[in-house]
């Protein structure tokens, strides 16, 4: 039998999401766990693999490009890894590694897919995550301008969320402005914000607010289009452009990022209180510059605030 607490950790976990965990209690209590320290690798890259690693406690980190580069998704618990070798059955793509003491439940693949027979409902949660990874990967990819680009200093990936910084959006961001220009294509700006995050700092401590900006910046990432670009403009705030974008359809992915945070059940306690962004939305006109437009969007998304949260105010 699970114990109630490992009960809670599958419950909250994005696989099984909304899967009623007596369908597949049987076939849980006989997967393994296990324990890793800070450094201990769980999948080598280029390693075969037929477990399906569930996040249990602590943080893993995804290296594509090796221990030397910056990692490409950090892992927490309700994540799970080693989930593209379940479905393709090739080689892992990637080293993982674990960043802190985790503990992981450990789901061979033959088991797993008798999961999903016995709760379709899984197979569901399973393709969403798989998207989500397939969207962050792309979207390194379009935002990779060059070879030279691939291989960019970490000075242009901001640490905390392993979104890109400052430094990346002011040099990205105007390229791909100035080709949507030269298509005569529309494109707009998105700037978000996380509610009350200030709040969360002062009673809880930064160490916790940090948690809650890098799960809001993973769901926000991974509810775009693969040719969308984010990054962290500073503090509790990111920055996404949207190329080949008219100013209505703007709105309605502002919409959608807006709802992803909120019903993605992003919770601090001890209130439980789901987490929001709030949006504002401005095209971008032919006389804008990075300032000018990062002002006007800056005044709707003040807006936004001035108007309740958890909301997308647009100015054109």
């Amino acid at each position: 039998m699970l114990n109630l607490e490992v009960r809670t950790q599958l419950a909250e976990s994005r696989l099984f999401r909304q899967v009623d965990i007596n369908l597949v209690e049987a076939l849980l209590n006989n997967c393994a766990r296990y324990q890793l320290m800070p450094g201990d690798a769980l999948i080598e890259q280029g390693a075969r693999n037929t477990t399906l690693y569930l996040v249990l406690s602590g943080q893993l980190r995804v290296y594509a490009g090796g221990r030397d580069m910056p990692a490409n998704a950090i892992l927490e618990p309700g994540d799970c890894a080693g989930e593209m070798s379940l479905i393709d059955g090739e080689r892992s793509s990637a080293l993982v590694l674990a960043a802190a003491p985790s503990e992981l439940l450990g789901i061979p693949h033959e088991r797993m897919w008798e999961m999903v027979d016995s709760a379709p409902l899984i197979a569901r949660n399973l393709l969403a995550i798989m998207t989500g990874r397939v969207r962050n990967n792309n979207l390194k990819l379009v935002t990779t301008q060059s070879t030279s680009l691939e291989f960019e200093p970490a000075s242009s990936v901001d640490p905390l969320t392993g979104l890109h910084n400052r430094r990346w959006i002011d040099n990205t961001f105007m390229r791909q402005i100035r080709r949507c220009r030269q298509d005569h294509a529309p494109q707009c700006l998105v700037m978000v914000d996380i509610d009350h995050l200030g709040r969360i700092n002062d009673r809880n401590g930064y160490l916790t607010g940090d948690n809650a900006v890098r799960r809001i910046a993973r769901t926000v990432a991974e509810s775009l289009r693969p040719q969308d670009l984010i990054g962290r403009f500073g503090g509790d705030e990111f920055v996404i452009l949207l190329p080949h974008t008219p100013f209505a359809e703007a709105q309605i992915i502002a919409g959608r990022l807006c709802a992803a945070v909120s019903t993605a059940d992003i919770c601090i306690p001890p209130s439980r209180e789901p987490l929001t962004i709030s949006c504002g939305v401005v095209p971008l006109k032919a006389e804008d510059d990075l300032t000018s437009v990062f002002a006007h969007a800056e005044k709707a998304l003040k807006l936004a605030k001035a108007n309740g949260r958890n909301r997308v105010e647009a100015l054109s």
